[in-house]
């Protein structure tokens, strides 16, 4: 594309979205495509599995039982 095209999507942007909404709108398209990137790249944490502990690293336990009679 030669510098006029450019100028003239430029021109175009900043007619459709206003001076004030172009940067917020870039900012907003590189967010995007950096999220994109890592999402296709795998480069994120897996999710959490769910376990059955109680947070302190040991499985939970009944309560103990009380005796008959008491």
């Amino acid at each position: 594309m030669s510098p006029w095209h450019w100028a003239l999507v430029i021109a175009v942007g900043i007619l459709l979205f206003g001076a004030k909404r172009l940067p917020e709108a870039a900012r907003s398209l590189g967010r995007s495509a950096r999220i994109l990137k890592a999402e296709l790249g795998g480069t994120h944490e897996p999710a959490p599995t769910t376990s059955t502990t109680d947070g302190a690293g040991a499985p939970p336990t009944d309560p103990p039982a009380r005796p008959h009679g008491s």
